[in-house]
C-alpha cells in the first residue's frame, strides 16, 4: 500500500510561520478501509478462553483464514529487511493471552490515570507513527484474549471517592481493530458498569455503528484523533478522511433520541505540526469541528506536538524510506524523561507560539469545553 507513495515535499522546511492565506480544502469525506489481514493466528492458550472463542467466531464469520499456532510464541514474521518485516508484521493479527505483565498497570498522566491495552500493534499506517521503537520485535497486532479477566483486574486500581480513568488507546487504534475483536464493545459495557471509573480510547477510524447503542452509561469518553488536513492525507495512511472522523464524532455525541451514542467526546490533536500555513489548516480544522458538534454535548480537547525519540527515527526510516517528514534533531529541543530518555520537541519559542495560538483558538469556539492538557 505505501511502497510507490509520492514524495512528501510538504513537510520539508519546518517550522513555517507564513501568514500568507492558504486555499481551504476541499471536503473530502472517505471511510477508513477495513482492515482484513492476510493472516490470523491463534495461540492455543487463547483459544482456552472463552473470549478468545468469541474472537475467532467473528474472525471465522468474516471468512479469513485462521492458523492455530502449536505453541504460544508467535514466529515466522521476520523478512529480509525491516520493510519486509513491517510488510508482514502489519497483515498479520495474532490472538494470544495476555502475559502477567499486563494485569500490572503503569500510571500514564496526563492522559489517564492508568493505561490498561486491550491489544498491541495497529492496522493503520501513519509516517510518524508513536508506536516506532515502543513494542518489542516486529509491529503485528496483538489482541488479548483474557480481556474480561484483565478488565476485573482494574477495579483494585480505583479510587474510593475519585473517578479514576482507564485508556485503553495507547498501543493500538481501538476501533481499527473492533470488527474482527469486539474488544472495545467488551470494554465499554464493562465500564458502563463502575461508577467510580470511565473508560477513555481515541482513533483515527470511523466505523462507529456498532458502539452507538452500547450500555455506557457516561463512563466512557471517545476521543477522535483530528489533524490539519494535509497531515491527516498525507501521513495517516489506512485512516478515515478528516471529514469522516468528524462525521463519527458527531454520531458518538449525539444524543440517543436523536439516533447518536450519547457518548461524552473528545478532540485529540496530535500530533501538531507547524507546516506551511499552519495556522490557516488548524483554523480550519476547529471551524469544521465546531459545525459538527453544532448541539451541545460534553467535550474536552487535547493538544500534543509533534515529537520523537532517536530509536523512532531509527525504525520509522526503515518502514518508510520515502518520507520526507522532518525528523532533524539539530532544530529541535531535547526534552528527557526521569529514566534519562531523550525526546525532540520543538524549540520552546515555537511551542509557546503553537500553544498560544491553540488555547485562544479552542476557546473562542469552545468556552465550555475544557483543554485537559497541552504537551
Amino acid at each position: 500500500m505505501l511502497e510507490n507513495a509520492p514524495q512528501l515535499t510538504l513537510f520539508d522546511s519546518l517550522p513555517v510561520l507564513t501568514e500568507t492565506p492558504a486555499p481551504q480544502p476541499s471536503i473530502l469525506t472517505r471511510s477508513a478501509r477495513v482492515w482484513l489481514p492476510k493472516r490470523v493466528l491463534f495461540t492455543p492458550d487463547a483459544l482456552e478462553e472463552e473470549f478468545g472463542q468469541q474472537m475467532f467466531e467473528r474472525i471465522s464469520a468474516a471468512g479469513l483464514p485462521i492458523e492455530i499456532l502449536k505453541s504460544n510464541r508467535i514466529t515466522g514474521l521476520r523478512g529480509a529487511d525491516e520493510r519486509e518485516t513491517y510488510r508482514n508484521a502489519k497483515n498479520t493479527l495474532a490472538v494470544v493471552k495476555a502475559p502477567p505483565s499486563a494485569f500490572r498497570l503503569q500510571p500514564i498522566p496526563p492522559s489517564a490515570d492508568w493505561q490498561m491495552n486491550l491489544a498491541e500493534g495497529c492496522p493503520a499506517h501513519c509516517q510518524y507513527c508513536y508506536l516506532a521503537g515502543s513494542l518489542q520485535g516486529p509491529p503485528v497486532v496483538r489482541a488479548y484474549a483474557n480481556l474480561p479477566q484483565m478488565l476485573q483486574n482494574t477495579a483494585q486500581y480505583e479510587q474510593a471517592g475519585k473517578l479514576t480513568t482507564f485508556e485503553v488507546s495507547c498501543y493500538t487504534d481501538v476501533l481499527g481493530i473492533e470488527h474482527l475483536t469486539g474488544s472495545l464493545a467488551e470494554c465499554i459495557r464493562y465500564f458502563g458498569t463502575r461508577e467510580g471509573a470511565q473508560l477513555r480510547f481515541v482513533t483515527k477510524y470511523d466505523q462507529v455503528e456498532s458502539l452507538l447503542d452500547l450500555p455506557h452509561n457516561g463512563q466512557v469518553r471517545a476521543r477522535i484523533s483530528l489533524n490539519a488536513e494535509p497531515v491527516t492525507r498525507r501521513l495517516e495512511g489506512g485512516t478515515a478522511s478528516l471529514e469522516a472522523r468528524l462525521r463519527a464524532m458527531r454520531q458518538l455525541a449525539l444524543p440517543r433520541e436523536q439516533g447518536g451514542g450519547g457518548y461524552r467526546v473528545g478532540a485529540v490533536l496530535a500530533p501538531i505540526m507547524p507546516i506551511p500555513d499552519w495556522r490557516d489548516h488548524y483554523r480550519h480544522l476547529l471551524d469544521r469541528l465546531a459545525a459538527t458538534l453544532d448541539f451541545e454535548c460534553d467535550l474536552t480537547a487535547e493538544f500534543i506536538s509533534h515529537r520523537f525519540t532517536p530509536g523512532s527515527k531509527d525504525v520509522l526510516q526503515q518502514w518508510y524510506p520515502n518520507m520526507s517528514l522532518d525528523l532533524d534533531e539539530t532544530t529541535r529541543a531535547q526534552k528527557r524523561n526521569k529514566f534519562g530518555g531523550v525526546k525532540y520537541v520543538y524549540q520552546p519559542e515555537e511551542m509557546r507560539t503553537l500553544k498560544q495560538f491553540f488555547y485562544q483558538e479552542w476557546q473562542q469556539r469552545f468556552p465550555q469545553a475544557p483543554v485537559l492538557y497541552w504537551t
